[in-house]
C-alpha cells in the first residue's frame, strides 16, 4: 500500500497528483465528531477508546475521500506514557503536572510504557483494516523539543520562560531530558508503523521558540536522529517533518537524508523553498486555516497560488496548521474539488 508520500514521489506517469489530507482533519468542524465526542467524558479517554478513535480517524476520509488518515490521538500521550499527569481542561487546553524544578523529571519513567498506549496501537490496526487499499494511513509524534515545553510549563507553552532558562541553568538535566523523549518518540513511532502506519509525522509544533543556541541540537539534531532511527528499522516507511516556525532552520530540516517531506507553516513562502527542495523529496502544505475559514475568492486564489507554486515538485496539499472549529463544510470540499481539478489539468 503506497504512502501519500509515495504518491508524489513516484507517480503514474498517467497522473499528474497533489494528493490531499488535513492537519486536524478529524475534529470539532464535523457535525459528526462533535456527537461522537460527546462518548467519553475526557479527551484522553476519547483517544484512548479505540472504537471512538477508529471512528472518529475515518469520519473525514467517509466524508471527503481524503487521500490519508491520520490516526485520532494526541502528541502528549508520550509524556503520559513516561508517567506525567496529562490532562484536558475545556477551553484552556492541556494540562501537565508535578514539575517545579529539573529535579522532577526524575520521577518519570525512563522509558515508555507501552501498555498506557496500546489502544493506540490496536486503533492503528483497526483503521488500516477499514481505509481503501489506495488510502494512506499516518501515524505521529511530537518531537523532543514541543513535548519539553508542554512539560516544563504545565500546559501550552506561551514564550517558554521557564524552559529556555532551564535549558541554561541545568544543561546536563534538560539534555538528558531530551535523550528520554528522543528514545520514546522512537519507540512510539516504530510501534505505529508496526501496527500499519505508513507514515510518521513528526510535529515540532513549537520549533520556532528553540533560541537559536540550542537549535542544532533540540530541533534539527532530534529530527535527524529520530528519523534515521525509524528508516534503520523500516526503510519503506515515510518521514513527514512538521518544525513550525523555524525560519532559517527549514533549510537543514530539508537537508536531512532520512525526512522524505517537509510540511510548511503559514508563515513560510512555499515559492521560495521550492527551489530549495532536494532531489526526491516533497513539500506539504501550506494553506491559512482562517483562509479555509474565510472561504469565497480568499480561499479560491489562496489555494490556486499553492498550486501553481508548487506544480514542479512533489506537492502534498495540507494547511500551514490544523484545522480550526469555526471551519465551514462546504469550504473544505470546495478546496478538494479545486485541488483535484487541478491534478487532472
Amino acid at each position: 500500500m503506497p504512502s501519500i508520500v509515495d504518491t508524489v514521489l513516484n507517480p503514474s506517469p498517467a497522473i499528474k497528483t497533489h494528493p490531499i489530507w488535513f492537519m486536524r482533519q478529524a475534529g470539532r468542524y464535523l457535525p459528526e465528531y462533535r456527537a461522537l465526542r460527546q462518548s467519553s467524558a475526557s479527551f484522553l479517554d476519547f483517544c484512548f477508546n479505540p472504537e471512538l478513535s477508529v471512528t472518529a480517524t475515518l469520519q473525514p476520509i467517509e466524508r471527503f475521500g481524503f487521500d490519508a488518515a491520520i490516526i485520532f490521538s494526541d502528541i502528549l500521550v508520550i509524556p503520559y506514557a513516561l508517567g506525567q499527569h496529562v490532562t484536558f481542561v475545556a477551553g484552556e487546553g492541556p494540562k501537565l503536572g508535578g514539575v517545579s524544578h529539573p529535579d522532577d523529571f526524575r520521577k518519570l519513567a525512563t522509558k515508555l510504557d507501552r501498555e498506557r498506549l496500546v489502544t493506540v496501537y490496536s486503533a492503528l490496526r483497526a483503521v488500516r483494516a477499514a481505509l481503501p487499499a489506495e488510502t494512506g494511513l499516518i501515524g505521529f509524534c511530537g518531537m523532543p523539543w514541543t513535548l519539553l515545553l508542554y512539560m516544563c510549563e504545565g500546559g501550552s507553552p506561551g514564550d517558554a520562560v521557564k524552559t529556555r532558562r532551564w535549558c541554561y541553568q541545568e544543561p546536563e538535566r534538560m539534555r538528558a531530558l531530551l535523550s528520554l523523549l528522543e528514545n520514546a518518540v522512537i519507540e512510539h513511532a516504530l510501534l505505529q508503523l508496526e501496527a500499519g502506519a505508513d507514515t510518521i509525522q513528526l510535529f515540532d509544533s513549537w520549533a520556532g521558540l528553540c533560541p537559536a543556541l540550542l537549535l542544532e541540537d533540540y530541533v534539527i539534531g532530534c529530527c535527524a536522529r529520530i528519523s534515521r532511527a525509524v528508516k534503520e528499522r523500516y526503510p519503506a516507511a515515510r518521514i513527514i517533518a512538521f518544525p513550525r516556525g523555524i525560519g532559517m532552520g527549514l533549510t537543514a530540516i530539508l537537508a536531512l537524508d532520512d525526512v522524505d517531506a517537509v510540511s510548511l507553516d503559514t508563515s513560510t513562502p512555499l515559492h521560495q523553498v521550492v527551489p530549495l527542495l532536494p532531489l526526491g523529496k516533497a513539500l506539504q502544505g501550506n494553506l491559512d486555516p482562517q483562509a479555509l475559514v474565510v472561504g469565497g475568492k480568499v480561499l479560491t486564489d489562496a489555494v490556486a497560488a499553492i498550486l501553481e507554486s508548487s506544480k514542479t515538485i512533489p506537492h502534498i496539499f495540507n494547511l500551514g496548521h490544523g484545522i480550526v472549529p469555526e471551519t465551514p463544510i462546504e469550504h473544505v470540499t470546495a478546496v478538494i474539488e479545486q485541488v483535484r481539478a487541478f491534478k487532472e489539468s
